[in-house]
């Protein structure tokens, strides 16, 4: 019996691609329309029919309500991130009952979510998979962008359940392009994966040879896309009809979806022409004359470069950020593979060149080279490609909150995954009987500082003095970049865990700023840290000299008893006071010589009882207190 074959799917901000690997190659499958390119765009007509790609995209324009584009950009996000965002598309994004972004379409009669416009894209590229192959297709690898966070890679595997397929491996869109490009089979070679999509700027450096590829760094931007070049166009083409009659278009939707429209087209066109003319008759009408109004502007290459100089600049700053992280220089990349259509501007691949000082790689298609690699995955894991180690890399730094506010690290920004990390953790008070484990994202080193992902407890711990009982708590990131975090009483055996689903997207700005934040305030956090660390040693030694001074009360005499309590209230009053830690350690002097003095009275008193008794036996042996060899 033949094994089911598992599908390569770039479900794309844009467009959407699917494959599939046939004998040892890969195959990019046309759709119903005879297109490799799927648009990702869902609209429904007031028939309640659902119309997927092409013809949703041609209804655009007559229906902009009730049409549903780039929803890629708003999936596992909340709708707070996205409220600016939100008014730059003709349909309506509103909040769920969850807080979380979603779209009213009014002939669909309900709200409806990203993730079921990203399941109608997919059960479309399944359709014409399973038209192709003769045969039924239930489980598919789905690419995401590199800085895609747990809750948007669960929202793309929900998706994909939706539409009714086993998503076996949610797979970075860099890694994928490397597949395609066949890094897999080079010998100690490094390329820089340089994607511009629709939605999402990508850079990813991976190392590779003898079926082994490892990303080395990853950076990006979630906000930074081929969109941002169409919105760029079209702010030109309003400004230039403003001028020209008075009317801002901002505030016609249907004009707004037909300027979105040719915006995208002159830009695709500039990428092989010097200049293009941009004709849009019977825009708007004149509200004066109501008379019909023409639009029609002729755009250069030259101009559209200096309107988006800025954005490509942007792109070669995250190039050098990866370039830094992976602790290299542009000549030491042997390759740049380019993906995404926005790199055949010629002005991105011109700066490519000047960065590296070589020409980018063109052997593959920049729109296919993702779903290429995502079939080839998807062969290693049905058995069609032999065994092929991915090894992906966690974007930021990831810990729990301990005592005092800080943030400990159990997995490094940059970590290699799939990754498992666990550590003994312990209770700050006396008799606690539950601790609240608090999951982190961040650089920082304090907790308040960092991306809060999750809450969880750990109950029915039994009472026992601090430090007493020991919590391990585990950190295990999947194949998927998906977190799961576990917490275990190791007294009881008692376990919570919780998949982590953050409470809101982490974009990339957050990331920059997170870093950037990190870097600028690296000498004011590392005195923080030092403070607080301090003060827990204090604390640590007060709660010590407590202990002792209650269990030898009455073997001390009665001033050092006066001496311990008045050191050990001006101990505490110092922990809550005190910001300087030089003032902390000569506290922690002050508890360590009065400690001593205890400990010296107590063995004094000790010796001399048995002193008395030695005579009483009439000895006067001493025991050989000498090193044993």
């Amino acid at each position: 019996m033949a094994k089911e074959k598992v599908l390569g799917i770039d479900l794309g901000t844009t467009n959407s691609v699917v494959a599939v690997v046939m004998g040892d190659e890969p195959v990019v499958i046309q759709n119903q329309e005879g297109s490799r390119l799927t648009p990702s765009v869902v609209s429904w007509t007031k028939e309640k029919e659902i119309l997927v790609g092409d013809p949703a995209k041609r209804r655009a324009i007559l229906d902009p309500e009730n049409t549903i584009y780039e929803s890629k950009r708003f999936i596992g996000k909340k709708f707070d991130e996205v409220r600016e965002e939100a008014r730059r598309v003709s349909y309506k994004v509103v909040a769920d009952d969850k807080g979380d972004a979603a779209f009213d379409v009014p002939n669909a009669g309900k709200v409806v979510r990203p993730e079921e416009v990203g399941a109608h894209v997919l059960r479309k590229l399944k359709e014409a998979a399973e038209a192709y192959l003769g045969e039924k297709v239930t489980k598919a690898v789905i690419t995401v962008p590199a800085y895609f966070n747990e809750r948007q890679r669960q929202a793309t595997k929900d998706a994909g359940k939706i539409a009714g397929l086993e998503v076996l491996r949610i797979l970075n869109e860099p890694t994928a392009a490397a597949l395609a490009y066949g890094l897999d089979k080079k010998s100690d070679v490094r390329i820089l994966v340089y994607d511009f999509g629709g939605g999402t700027f990508d850079v990813s450096i991976l190392e590779g040879g003898e079926g082994v590829i490892e990303v080395k760094a990853t950076s990006g931007d979630t906000h930074l896309g081929g969109a941002n070049i169409d919105e760029r166009i079209m702010e030109w083409l309003i400004e230039e009809f403003k001028k020209e009659t008075g009317i801002d278009l901002r505030q016609d939707k249907t004009a707004l979806q037909r300027l979105k429209e040719a915006a995208e087209q002159a830009k695709k066109e500039l990428s092989f022409k010097l200049e293009t003319e941009i004709n849009l008759p019977f825009i708007t009408v004149d509200p004066n004359t109501n008379q019909p109004l023409h639009l029609q502007k002729k755009l250069t290459r030259a101009r559209l470069e200096e309107m988006i100089k800025d954005l490509i600049d942007r792109t070669m700053e995250i190039v050098q950020k990866a370039l830094e992280d992976a602790k290299l220089k542009p000549e030491d990349i042997d390759d740049i593979v380019l993906v995404g259509g926005s790199t055949r501007i010629p002005l991105v691949q011109q700066r490519i060149k000047e960065f590296f000082g070589k020409e980018p790689h063109k052997g593959v298609n920049p729109d296919e080279v993702v779903a290429v690699g995502a079939a080839i995955q998807a062969g290693v894991l049905s058995g069609d490609v032999k065994e092929i180690l991915l090894v992906d890399v966690t974007p930021l730094s990831l810990g729990v909150e301990t005592y005092g506010g800080v943030m400990t690290v159990l997995i490094p920004r940059n970590t290699p995954i799939p990754y498992r990390k666990c550590e003994i953790f312990t209770t700050a008070a006396d008799y606690q009987t539950e601790v609240e484990i608090h999951v982190l994202q961040g650089e920082r080193p304090l907790a308040k500082d960092n991306k809060s992902l999750g809450k969880f407890y750990l109950t029915g711990i039994p009472p026992a003095p601090r430090g007493v009982p020991k919590i391990e708590v585990c950190f295990d990131i999947d194949a998927d970049g998906i977190l799961h975090v576990t917490a275990k009483d190791l007294g009881t055996g008692k376990e919570q865990s919780i998949k982590v689903q953050p409470s809101s997207g982490l974009t990339q700005e957050e990331i920059e700023r997170i870093i950037k934040e990190a870097e600028a305030h690296a000498e004011e956090d590392k005195k923080k840290k030092e403070l607080i660390e301090t003060r827990n040693q204090l604390d640590q030694l007060v709660y010590n000299l407590e202990k002792t001074l209650k269990e030898n009360r009455d073997k001390l005499p009665q001033d050092l008893v006066t001496e311990t309590e008045k050191v050990i209230e001006e101990a505490k009053k110092t922990m809550q006071e005190a910001q300087e830690v030089e003032r902390l350690r000569s506290m922690m002097d002050k508890v360590l010589q009065t400690s001593s003095k205890i400990g010296s009275h107590i063995y004094q008193g000790a010796g001399k009882k048995a002193g008395d008794e030695n005579k009483k036996e009439g000895g006067d042996d001493v025991v050989d207190a000498r090193p044993v060899d």
